[in-house]
């Protein structure tokens, strides 16, 4: 398949493996966007996130047929990260021109009134390759729109993103060591001691009288304290983690823009300054505002 032949038939395009500039690859083609002007395929939706249940757009400016793939200009993650637009028949002006502006694109050609579907409808009619709905209600619609979306401001604004990491801290070390020390404890013990008893000869009693040198010998017993030793298992000892949860306050600086407008009317100049809430609202009021009283 040449590079002209893929570019002209969006039938060429549809089920071929997207890849960002870096050669990572994002996913499957499944539907193919057609410039409602010239007709030829401007973006193509990619299968992405888990299980392949979302469609992202990515832009076809700068993308290259590199052996049956499609190598395109943009990373994996401004893919993922693109505006969320549902994929049905047809991109609004306002839709096109967010994705546009997240892909830092300028829209080619003042003319052109939004894209249209070539081929990949998942439902109902499929036209025929080339053919493209019509952009919005009627021509003189798309038009206007298109018009109004020209002069269309996006104002963007950083917003801080938190997430925790975990990370090695220190260590834990459980060790035994071996320590003297000094026990006293009281142990009772005996001995015997010798004291001399005397009893008198009473009469009648019969024991001879010996008049003469004699001795007699009593042995004497007595105790000690006996010193031994052994080991004895007392207690077990083990490190434990345990996951303890506490508040950090995280502050950054974070930019956002402003808007604002000279108005050379008799009014004089005025500014407006956008809030965090990002202007929200319906363009028609911005632009009430923007032209004052009595225009």
């Amino acid at each position: 398949m040449t590079q002209g032949e893929a570019f002209t038939n969006p039938d060429a395009l549809k089920g071929l493996t997207a890849y960002d500039r870096t050669g990572e690859k994002i996913g499957s083609i499944e539907r193919v966007y057609l410039d409602d002007r010239s007709g030829r395929p401007e973006w193509v939706t990619v299968k992405t996130g888990l299980f392949g249940m979302k469609e992202s757009f990515v832009p076809l400016s700068g993308a290259r047929l590199r052996q049956e793939a499609l190598h395109v200009s943009c990373t994996k993650e401004a893919v993922k990260e693109a505006p969320r637009v549902d994929a049905d028949e047809h991109l609004e002006p306002g839709q096109e021109h967010e994705l546009y502006a997240h892909y830092g694109l300028t829209r080619p050609g003042a003319g052109t009134t939004g894209t249209g579907m070539g081929t990949g409808m998942a439902t109902g009619d499929r036209p025929m390759a080339g053919e493209r709905p019509m952009a919005g209600a009627g021509a003189g619609r798309g038009v206007a729109d298109d018009d109004r979306s020209r002069h269309d401001m996006v104002r963007s604004e950083e917003r801080l993103r938190i997430g925790t990491e975990e990370e090695e801290v220190g260590h834990a070390h459980l060790r035994k060591r071996v320590v003297n020390e000094d026990v006293t404890t009281s142990v009772p013990v005996s001995h015997e001691e010798v004291r001399v008893v005397r009893e008198p000869i009473r009469e009648g009693d019969r024991t001879r009288a010996n008049i003469g040198e004699a001795e007699t010998e009593v042995t004497l017993h007595a105790e000690h304290a006996v010193v031994s030793k052994e080991s004895v298992p007392v207690e077990r000892v083990r490190l434990e983690t345990e996951r303890v949860t506490e508040t950090q306050e995280v502050s950054d600086t974070v930019r956002r823009e402003e808007i604002e407008f000279d108005d050379d009317t008799k009014t004089g100049r005025r500014g407006m300054k956008g809030d965090r809430r990002g202007m929200k609202g319906n363009p028609e009021d911005w632009r009430d505002r923007k032209q004052g009283p009595g225009h």
